[in-house]
């Protein structure tokens, strides 16, 4: 049987989670109190029964005792029961305004302040967080790039870190993305904007991609950017890391930051098993 705890951050999107899961074929429970977890394990674990996956959720809610939480769970992998702790988390600035769009009452806000109720949460899921084998950071995840996650998990039954890797395209003139970790200034190469034909073009476009990629300088400049990005992920993936956004820039995020972007996501697609989204933040970008 395949035992999923699905934990985390109030506002993470654990309920989320739990609904892909049960459309994967999971048996899904949601915040069933601690004290019941080895009673619930051991009946859905009998012999002869039908239940082959199932998903926990547990939270904050009803003060649940994350200290007693973590040695339950350590308890029953102590006793021969395979479990996946699966941690949903986010940005503190993401889930406070996640809160404050829904209007619910954060779990442990004190006098109603999102903020201090955050601080608290982080604080008392410390330890189970450190307890997981799966570490999702739904900060910048679509719906529909969380259940690609989720698929690659427990569906394919890939081989995983906790690792996303964001390639982020974006112009000078704009700002640099405040959450970039690298940044790649592309401007040292011949700008389509200057060219008719492509000026009104992006670097999703086939005519504006052989301009770009056609000097040699482009090709050598891929060719290091990605050994060193493959030379670094396994090391970031060592120290802990979890997220990591790669932004590449020209002048206005329209061509050859666009191009170059995508083409280091093409390379680096299929080099791995960490996460990997690809993201345009200018390229439709008038102007401020």
């Amino acid at each position: 049987m395949r035992f999923v705890v699905v934990t985390g951050m109030s506002g993470s999107g654990k309920s989320t989670a739990l609904k892909m899961l049960e459309d994967m074929g999971f048996y899904c429970v949601d915040n069933l109190p601690i004290f019941l977890i080895d009673k619930f394990v051991e009946l859905i674990a009998a012999p002869n029964g039908e239940i082959t996956k199932v998903a926990l959720g547990l939270d904050v809610r009803a003060g649940q005792s994350f200290e007693e939480a973590t040695m339950v769970l350590e308890g029953l992998k102590n006793n021969g029961y395979q479990l996946e702790i699966l941690f949903m988390e986010a940005e503190d600035g993401v889930l406070i305004k996640r809160y404050k769009e829904t209007r619910r009452v954060h779990p442990l806000a004190a006098e109603g302040r999102v903020e201090e109720g955050v601080r608290r949460e982080r604080k008392v899921l410390e330890n189970i967080r450190s307890h997981a084998d799966y570490v999702l950071d739904t900060t910048h995840l679509l719906t529909r790039e969380l259940k690609e996650e989720l698929d690659r998990i427990f569906i394919r039954n890939e081989e995983y870190n906790s690792l996303m890797i964001t390639v982020l395209s974006f112009g000078f003139k704009y700002g640099i993305p405040a959450d970039a970790d690298l940044v790649f200034d592309v401007r040292f190469l011949p700008n389509p904007f200057y060219i008719d034909e492509l000026k009104h073009k992006t670097g999703n476009d086939a005519e504006v991609q052989e301009y770009v990629l056609g000097f040699g300088e482009a090709e050598e400049f891929m060719r290091k950017l990605t050994d060193m990005i493959l030379f670094l992920v396994p090391n970031y993936v060592r120290e802990g890391k979890y997220r990591l956004v790669i932004a590449i820039g020209c002048t206005g995020g329209k061509h050859r930051s666009v191009t170059l972007a995508n083409e280091l996501y093409r390379r680096m697609k299929d080099q791995g098993n960490y996460g990997l989204k690809l993201y345009h933040r200018d390229v439709y970008n008038r102007g401020m």
